[in-house]
């Protein structure tokens, strides 16, 4: 009988981990057309190398990196934060969509449409100073859990997609996040959950303003927008800010579309991806008639494009970085 010495034992686990930089995807051809173009872009003898300064890949984050389902978890914080202001002020409720978020009513404050949210958000996100608000955040990160899966928020990160975010990085590759969430609020919990550092996340921002208070300088949000990066504004600041077209564009929803469509239509190798959410038994089955990540135009004209539609009941084995 054949008898392996725990060194060599040990040898051969890590090489074989190694080898399958992916593997909490399954043998689709959605792992390998990914390791495939990874590959010949890496390979200075391919006609499709790309030099290590243009390996950008750019990728949204709800519903793409982690969790967005039953709403968006950065609205979740919101009405958690209203919550605990108004049981130390009531008077703080006063509109129709204070008193839902007061209650915890997800339904009416749906009811109110965009502009019941954005007023929530102004009153959770507005008129802290950067450090505080992302105390609070931080705290949020680290205690709360979901209403479904009763895993924190930041285990509901998507393993699949941390893996392959940390072997794109392996192979020479710079990540960012372009996403519609707030800047501040995803700069957070980036780095801890996917390697991804805090000056490479792109999001949407409020006003802030500078000033010296009691001597100390400090930056404080403001409630105005300043920027939406969604949709035509994620390609915007992709330009504005990283300054290259990417080679890499990854997404979930109609939201994400034109990013990916400026980023494959540059010269030379690209890769388009979109996360379908086919999962109905692990997680959430959605895409057209979906009020959050709504996926139609992608489903459609991405494969007619060249992009890579990733099922994730079939090409995923595993789903949130904190459940098996």
């Amino acid at each position: 009988m054949l008898r392996l010495s725990l060194p060599l034992l040990f040898s051969l686990i890590f090489s074989a981990a190694r080898a399958d930089p992916l593997p909490s995807w399954n043998d689709t051809d959605s792992k390998a057309r990914i390791i495939s173009f990874v590959e010949n872009v890496t390979d200075a003898a391919s006609d499709d190398y790309v030099t290590p300064s243009d390996r950008i890949a750019v990728f949204d984050n709800d519903g793409t990196l982690w969790g967005e389902q039953p709403v968006y978890f950065q609205l979740i914080y919101a009405v958690d934060a209203f919550q605990k202001m108004a049981q130390d002020d009531p008077s703080l409720i006063t509109s129709d969509a204070l008193k839902a978020a007061a209650e915890g009513d997800y339904s009416a404050l749906a009811e109110g449409g965009k502009e019941a949210v954005i007023e929530v958000l102004g009153a959770t996100h507005s008129g802290l100073n950067v450090d505080d608000f992302q105390a609070s955040v931080a705290n949020w990160v680290a205690t709360a859990s979901h209403p479904v899966t009763g895993l924190r928020y930041d285990q509901m990160t998507y393993q699949p997609m941390v893996e392959l975010l940390r072997y794109l990085r392996d192979e020479g590759f710079k990540t960012y996040i372009v996403s519609g969430g707030g800047i501040h609020f995803m700069r957070v919990f980036a780095e801890a959950a996917y390697g991804i550092p805090t000056e490479q996340v792109i999001g949407t921002y409020t006003e802030t303003s500078y000033e010296v208070i009691d001597g100390v300088p400090t930056i404080t949000k403001q409630p105005a927008i300043g920027f939406v990066d969604d949709k035509e504004g994620k390609p915007i600041n992709i330009d504005r800010i990283i300054g290259k077209r990417p080679i890499i564009g990854g997404g979930n929803s109609d939201g994400d579309y034109a990013m990916i469509e400026w980023t494959t239509a540059g010269a030379g190798p690209r890769l388009g991806l979109i996360v379908h959410h086919t999962d109905g038994e692990r997680e959430v089955a959605y895409d057209c008639d979906s009020h959050i990540g709504r996926l139609c135009d992608g489903l459609e004209n991405g494969p007619n494009l060249g992009w890579l539609i990733v099922d994730m009941a079939r090409d995923w084995s595993r789903i949130y970085t904190g459940a098996q």
